[in-house]
C-alpha cells in the first residue's frame, strides 16, 4: 500500500480527523494569544475571491462558510443514508434525536435569558448564543473517546446537532440578519430541485444526461452555484451542504458498482477531516482572551456558561426521556440513558454558530468579550466532561461486547 493510500485510509477514521481538528484548534487558541496574535489576525483577515460575484471573503469566512459546507455535505449524506437503509428508517426512534434537538435549542435560550433580561441594555439581546451545537468539535470529541460506543449513539448525535444547527441558522436568518435576498434565496431553491432531480429522477433526459456525462462535470459546477446563491441570500452557506447530501441517491442502478451517496463519500470522506475541518478549526476557534476583565462578574457570561451547560442538559436529556415517556418514540435497544445523558454534555460544545451570533448580537466590545470568553469556557468544560463520561460508557460497552463474545465461543 502506498503512502497516499495510507493516509487516505487513516483520515477515514473519526479518531484520526477528531485528533487533527483538536489540535487545530488547540493551536489557534494558543497563537491568538501569543505574541505572534498580529500574525494570526493579519492570515484569517487576509480576502480573496472574485469581488464580482461579492465572494471577496476572508480566509476565516471561506473556512466557515465554504470549507465547513463540505463537512456538512457529508453529514446530510450520511444522515440519508440513516434515513433510508440505517437507524433513523423507524420514525420512532428519528423522533427522540429530533426532540432533543427542539429541546436542546428552546431551553438554553430561556436560561440565557433568565439571567440577562434585568442586566438591560443589549445584554438580552444573545439569546440565540447558547442554541447551537458545534457539530465539528462534537463528532471530533466522541471519535477521540467513543470508540467502543455503538454506531446509533452517533447517529443520534449527528441528527440532533443537525436539526439543532438549521434551527439556529434559521433563527439567525429571522433575528439577527437585516435582510435576506430573496431572489437569491429563491435561485438557490431551484438550484436544489434541479440537483435533487438529476439525482433521483427517472425521466428519459435526466436519464440520458446522467449516462453521457461525468458525475463531477454535471454536479460540482451545480453545488458550486447553489452554494453561492445561498451564501448571497444570507442564509449560511453550510444550509446548502446539508440539502445538498440529503438529496443523494443512496440506492444503484444498472451499470453502478456504488450508489452516488457512496461514491461521493468514497471520495469526500478523506477531504474533511484532513483539510477542511482543521482548516476551519485553525481559523475559527483562535478567541483572543485579553480585556475579559469582569468576565465573572458579567451576566452574559453566566448566561452563556447556564445555557451551554446546564440548558442543553436539561433540553436534550429532558426531551429525549419526556418524548420516549409520553409517545410510542423509544431508543434504539443498545443506547441506555447514561449514553443519552454523554451526549446532552457533549451537546454543550457550542463554538462557530455562538460565535457567529455573539458578533451579531452585541456592538459593546466588553459584551462581545465576555460572550466569546463565555462560549470557549463552556465548550471546553462540555468537552472535558463528556470526554469523561462518554469515555466511561465506551468501557462499559466494550465489556458488554467482550462478554458477549465470551459467551458466543462457550
Amino acid at each position: 500500500m502506498s503512502a497516499v493510500s495510507r493516509i487516505t485510509a487513516a483520515l477515514r477514521r473519526d479518531a484520526v480527523g477528531g485528533s487533527l481538528l483538536i489540535g487545530a484548534a488547540v493551536l489557534a487558541l494558543v497563537w491568538a494569544n501569543s505574541p505572534l496574535a498580529d500574525s494570526y489576525e493579519s492570515l484569517r483577515s487576509f480576502t480573496f475571491g472574485p469581488a464580482a460575484l461579492h465572494l471577496d471573503l476572508s480566509v476565516e469566512a471561506w473556512a466557515a462558510d465554504g470549507l465547513l459546507a463540505v463537512f456538512f455535505f457529508i453529514v446530510g449524506n450520511e444522515l440519508k443514508q440513516e434515513l433510508v437503509h440505517g437507524e433513523l428508517r423507524d420514525p420512532r426512534r428519528a423522533a427522540l434525536p429530533i426532540a432533543a434537538a427542539l429541546g436542546g435549542v428552546a431551553v438554553p435560550a430561556l436560561v440565557f435569558l433568565a439571567f440577562t433580561l434585568g442586566s438591560g441594555g443589549e445584554a438580552a439581546g444573545g439569546w440565540g448564543i447558547p442554541m447551537a451545537t458545534d457539530i465539528a468539535f462534537a463528532v471530533a470529541v466522541l471519535a477521540v473517546v467513543g470508540r467502543h460506543l455503538p454506531t446509533p449513539l452517533r447517529t443520534f448525535l449527528l441528527t440532533l446537532a443537525t436539526v439543532d444547527d438549521m434551527c439556529a441558522v434559521l433563527v439567525i436568518a429571522v433575528a439577527y440578519t437585516s435582510g435576506i435576498n430573496l431572489a437569491a434565496l429563491a435561485l438557490a431553491a431551484l438550484g436544489l430541485a434541479t440537483f435533487g432531480y438529476m439525482q433521483n429522477g427517472s425521466g428519459r433526459a435526466v436519464t440520458r444526461l446522467r449516462a453521457n456525462v461525468p458525475a463531477w462535470l454535471l454536479f460540482v459546477p451545480l453545488a458550486l452555484v447553489v452554494w453561492a446563491l445561498m451564501h448571497a441570500s444570507g442564509v449560511h452557506a453550510t444550509i446548502a451542504g446539508v440539502v445538498m447530501g440529503l438529496l443523494m441517491r443512496t440506492h444503484t442502478r444498472e451499470g453502478e458498482r456504488v450508489s452516488p451517496s457512496h461514491r461521493a463519500e468514497e471520495i469526500l470522506r478523506p477531504f474533511s477531516p484532513g483539510i477542511a475541518l482543521p482548516v476551519f478549526a485553525l481559523m475559527s476557534a483562535g478567541v483572543s482572551l485579553s480585556g475579559a476583565g469582569g468576565f465573572f462578574t458579567s451576566t452574559i457570561t453566566w448566561g452563556v456558561l447556564a445555557g451551554l451547560l446546564v440548558g442543553k442538559f436539561v433540553g436534550i436529556f429532558g426531551g429525549t426521556w419526556l418524548t420516549s415517556r409520553f409517545t410510542t418514540a423509544h431508543l434504539n435497544p443498545r443506547l441506555g440513558w447514561p449514553d443519552i445523558a454523554g451526549i446532552a454534555v457533549l451537546a454543550g460544545i457550542g463554538f462557530t454558530v455562538s460565535l457567529l451570533i455573539a458578533e451579531l448580537s452585541y456592538t459593546s466590545e466588553i459584551h462581545l468579550t465576555d460572550a466569546k470568553g463565555a462560549i470557549l469556557l463552556a465548550s471546553t468544560t462540555a468537552a472535558l466532561l463528556a470526554a469523561f463520561l462518554l469515555g466511561r460508557r465506551s468501557r462499559h460497552h466494550q465489556r458488554l461486547a467482550r462478554q458477549a463474545e465470551q459467551q458466543t465461543t462457550t
